[in-house]
């Protein structure tokens, strides 16, 4: 039997366990509360390892340890230091001060169970403008994000498997949308809790194991150093880049840290938990699994050039492509039939990882759909459950297009990602932020705030950062909060209804 035969078996048990989840909350699931933030019932550990595996996708396995692969040359390991730990202490940030507010304001403003109808909800927008402009960011965004996870699905089959592109795309697309048609939030958050611990294993054992192999840590780093042409080990510079980034560089890789406050698919396991007091060991779980993953990710890139380096020659060495660093070394270290199980789980991880993402988008972009459009339009002549459905079919709808994006096997849409992450960061997390802290923000603001900081993100990426090389979520991200504030206050202040319901959130206990 072949270790891909081997791999084959693992990833079909593991694919049929994820559509066993759905099946089982497919009856769980009788209105909107249950099917998007499973009536508000997850406990600590499903919270915070689903809010981790779905922010981190395929690129903690593959995009991070790629970027750290390049060592010295380009900055690359600079640039993956820099960009780790903006995302760490973002991870940490947006759980310390928005995870447990927006908790219990989402309940408290009209138990909103998604961005856009919270937002409305906060600040009483009869317009309901607010609502259906942010579902269309949603949208339109989530549509090429979850794209993206579909190709990148489609291309790990077909380099472990050799699968032809289109019918690896199929088979990814099938069993996402499954488990999340059938069973929603919950089956989605269940199944994150798997694949985010499997992340968490594969990410930490493996430069582990290549480390025994090469003799230990002093060999290994020795031998990554004389690779990258250094007379010494990796010191201060080589590892964080200062003396030889730019300060602007540096900023602006860091920045990708802003984004969290505005990342929907994220910000909905914060609302979905059971009490607002399980924030805190959520936050302490969260923030544990997003160090060591991201520290192990930089590590793997390092760690494995020097380990492949052992293995093929330097001209083959020289041709590889980073990203996959992680799918060379399982084959290679872990090869032969006792190991070739093992190695089966850990390739599993990498579409654990792009799985847990691709869920998370699906089911957000599905409840701006159902929730922020349909029923809005609908109103009362529309039942919880055909809700429930609309939401179900939008999932189908929306992976069909999805699917349609990325069956261009040469497509690149990591750029339209970036793109994505720093339009939802700007649109919406000034709007979230400052909603849950500013009582004399209205609803002009918020919708000033949205609107301006999205068209910035596409504003400072066209026209601006050809010249001036700054990630546009900064820029983006200061512009909303400006307009948000001079606005607000040039507009009337909100309603004496609204800012009573704000002042009784304030009396709750944070």
């Amino acid at each position: 039997m072949s270790d891909a035969f081997i791999h084959a078996i693992v990833l079909a048990l593991y694919l049929l366990v994820m559509l066993g989840i759905g099946v089982f909350f497919f009856n769980k699931s009788r209105n909107q509360s249950d099917y998007f933030l499973g009536g508000r019932k997850l406990n600590v550990w499903v919270t915070s390892m689903s809010a981790q595996a779905s922010d981190m996708s395929g690129w903690l396995l593959m995009g991070l340890p790629g970027t750290a692969f390049l060592l010295t040359h380009n900055n690359g390991m600079a640039e993956a230091f820099w960009t780790a730990l903006g995302l760490a202490v973002g991870t940490y940030i947006n759980w310390l001060i928005l995870a447990k507010r927006l908790r219990k304001y989402s309940e408290h403003a009209g138990n909103s169970i998604t961005i856009p109808t919270y937002l409305e909800n906060r600040f009483g927008d009869k317009t309901h403008l607010i609502r259906m402009i942010a579902a269309i960011f949603i949208i339109i965004f989530f549509l090429i994000y979850t794209a993206s996870q579909f190709s990148a699905g489609a291309k790990l089959f077909n380099a472990v498997f050799g699968l032809d592109y289109s019918v690896a795309l199929l088979i990814g697309a099938v069993v996402i949308v499954g488990y999340t048609f059938l069973g929603g939030f919950l089956a989605v958050c269940w199944t994150d809790l798997i694949q985010g611990s499997l992340m968490f294993f594969a990410i930490i054992i493996l430069p582990i194991v290549a480390v025994v192999k090469m003799g230990g840590s002093s060999e290994t780093f020795q031998l990554a150093a004389s690779l990258a042409e250094l007379p010494h080990s990796f010191g201060l510079t080589e590892w964080t880049g200062i003396g030889t980034m730019s300060v602007l560089s540096i900023i602006s890789i860091a920045a990708w840290g802003l984004g969290y406050f505005g990342q929907p698919h994220i910000l909905t396991r914060f609302m979905g938990i059971k009490h607002s007091s399980d924030i805190k060991p959520a936050r302490r779980i969260a923030t544990f699994w997003v160090i060591c993953t991201l520290a192990a990710a930089v590590l793997l890139g390092v760690i494995g050039k020097a380990y492949i380096s052992t293995v093929v020659s330097p001209e083959v060495l020289n041709t590889m492509d980073g990203e996959r660093i992680f799918i060379y070394m399982v084959q290679h270290l872990l090869a032969g039939p006792g190991l070739a199980i093992i190695a089966g789980l850990l390739l599993t991880a990498i579409l654990a990882a792009i799985m847990s993402t691709a869920d998370s988008q699906l089911l957000v972009t599905s409840s701006a759909i159902s929730e922020d459009i349909c029923k809005n339009i609908f109103k009362s002549r529309i039942t919880n459950k055909q809700l429930v459905w609309i939401s179900r079919l939008s999932v189908l709808v929306v992976a069909f297009i999805a699917y349609f994006l990325a069956s261009n096997p040469e497509s690149s849409v990591f750029d339209l990602v970036a793109y994505a992450w720093a339009g939802f960061g700007a649109a919406f997390g000034p709007a979230i932020l400052l909603s849950l802290y500013w009582r004399r923000m209205n609803w002009q603001g918020a919708l000033a705030g949205i609107i301006s900081g999205g068209l910035s993100v596409i504003i400072w990426r066209l026209l601006i950062k050809p010249y001036f090389n700054l990630y546009e979520l900064l820029p983006a991200f200061i512009v909303s909060v400006i307009f948000i504030i001079v606005i607000s206050l040039i507009t009337p202040e909100p309603s004496a209804e609204i800012q009573k319901e704000y002042e009784s959130y304030m009396q709750s206990d944070f």
